[in-house]
């Protein structure tokens, strides 16, 4: 329910121009303005803003953001409230606004880049860097038109004259693909001296060659940086070595996602070898990372080459579809990142190829620090979850168990829900349809050979065992 002040505030944005107002009402009219999609009116806003700083994901935090991300307009606006209130700073500097730093960072976003409301995100990065570009043309354009005014200035004390407007920082995440990489790249190098200057906190690249995304590094402000996003580029052992020695430029750097980059150590020679230990060097240079995804990297049994020269222990490590092998586990299980571990992605790593001891030790040690647990698509079935759940019980922080796509009984997972439900953070267990509701001989990833009757009687079941109202997002996970 609103209150009382953001239901006024509403009123109050529903008119333009918005009358002279004082400061203190400026951040709650932002809000009523984004919420009712009123563009101009949060284009009004920022131009003026009196603050120096303008921090979108705190101004909105008490929302849903989710809910509004597809609203394109709202965060143009934004933008285009900062180019205006630059273009009138550079006429007439102090008179219009106190704004100083623009913080769009930590907006929410989807898991990929290629979805419908991913591609907002593109469009927020565009919209930027066309920004950016708009207010260093205008920013020529003024100098020559001052240059000509007063003949008798020199240049530099045109330039002075400009740099009285000390401009915005943007901080944001970027997202960069072919189509936009060269309007990206020139936003950076225009505008690192200009007005308008982009502090990127996570950089996502997607289909872009590795030189490219040098380029953009090289760019980008070292202080700033805390996410990089490589997944689907498809670099290789060399290429990724290469991007890597230019991430050390970056001291902060804390998650790395390099998911889908053709990166194969699973029978190494002598060229392979080299190759792996430079990126295990380079990543041992990475001395704030905490959080690594491999996703999709053909490992078997040399996870240890890659992770064996980092200095700090890992707090998320993601491995899905690594075709993991026991000794990456027992090499996991006695390593620094063990105890340190809050999240442990496994997923689509077949546990009945001798992977249940290791996992077993692995989970032991990191029993006092993990959160989140993914074991989907593991080939877990009644006699691995039984020898797990021991283990799995002490894991007292555990927040979320995935165990969807694996081939589990009913009694199984009334089992693992009773037994689980002493955990007291454990909020959130996907678990797959069992495999009982399936009609005998159907292949089981068909939802049209499922029993329905079954079904609806295995999601009655369950949900009067957790005495909660099952929600359908659960209820409609597929055994595949």
């Amino acid at each position: 329910m609103d209150s009382l002040l953001l239901l006024c505030a509403r009123r109050v944005v529903a008119q333009r121009p918005l009358p002279t107002l004082p400061p203190v009402l400026y951040p709650v009219l932002f809000q009523a303005a984004f919420l009712d999609e009123r563009p101009l009116v949060l284009q009004d806003l920022v131009a003026t803003w009196p603050f120096p700083v303008l921090h979108v994901q705190q101004l909105l935090g008490h929302l849903d953001l989710s809910l509004f991300l597809p609203r394109l307009k709202c965060v143009r606006a934004i933008i285009q409230g900062v180019v205006a209130h630059l273009q009138r700073e550079l006429e007439e500097p102090g008179r219009y606004s106190s704004l100083r730093i623009l913080n769009m960072s930590m907006l929410p976003e989807s898991e990929s880049c290629h979805t419908v409301i991913g591609m907002k995100l593109w469009c927020r990065t565009n919209d930027l860097a066309k920004a950016c570009v708009e207010v260093s043309k205008h920013l020529e354009e003024f100098q020559k038109r001052r240059s000509k005014h007063h003949k008798g200035c020199s240049r530099a004390n045109t330039a002075t004259a400009a740099l009285q407007c000390p401009g915005v920082d943007i901080y944001t995440d970027l997202c960069v693909s072919k189509s936009s990489y060269r309007l990206l790249r020139d936003a950076l190098q225009t505008g690192a001296t200009g007005l308008l200057r982009l502090k990127c906190c996570k950089f996502n690249a997607d289909n872009i060659s590795a030189s490219e995304i040098v380029t953009l590094l090289e760019s980008l402000d070292p202080s700033c940086l805390r996410r990089v996003d490589l997944c689907f580029n498809n670099f290789g052992l060399a290429r990724l070595s290469v991007i890597l020695a230019h991430l050390s430029r970056f001291p902060e750097l804390r998650s790395l996602k390099l998911e889908h980059n053709n990166v194969d150590v699973r029978n190494l020679t002598l060229k392979t070898l080299m190759r792996t230990r430079s990126v295990a060097q380079r990543l041992g240079m990475l001395p704030s990372l905490r959080e690594l995804n491999l996703g999709s990297s053909r490992l078997s049994g040399n996870l240890h080459q890659i992770l064996c020269e980092l200095q700090s222990p890992l707090e998320s490590l993601e491995l899905p579809f690594c075709g993991l092998l026991p000794a990456d586990l027992a090499f996991l299980s006695q390593s620094i990142h063990a105890p340190a571990l809050k999240r442990l992605d496994l997923s689509s790593n077949n546990i009945s190829q001798g992977l249940l001891e290791p996992l077993q030790l692995l989970l032991e040690e990191a029993s006092a620090s993990l959160l989140y647990l993914n074991l989907m698509n593991c080939h877990v079935d009644d006699s691995h979850l039984n020898a797990l759940l021991p283990t799995l019980l002490r894991c007292s922080r555990l927040r979320f168990l995935g165990l969807r796509m694996n081939p589990l009984s009913m009694a199984a997972l009334k089992d693992l829900l009773q037994k689980t439900l002493e955990l007291p953070e454990l909020h959130h267990v996907v678990y797959p349809i069992p495999k009982d509701c399936y009609k005998r001989g159907s292949p089981g990833f068909l939802c049209n050979f499922m029993g329905e009757e079954l079904f609806s009687a295995a999601s009655e079941e369950i949900s009067q065992l957790l005495a909660i109202p099952l929600e359908p997002t659960s209820s409609e996970l597929m055994f595949l």
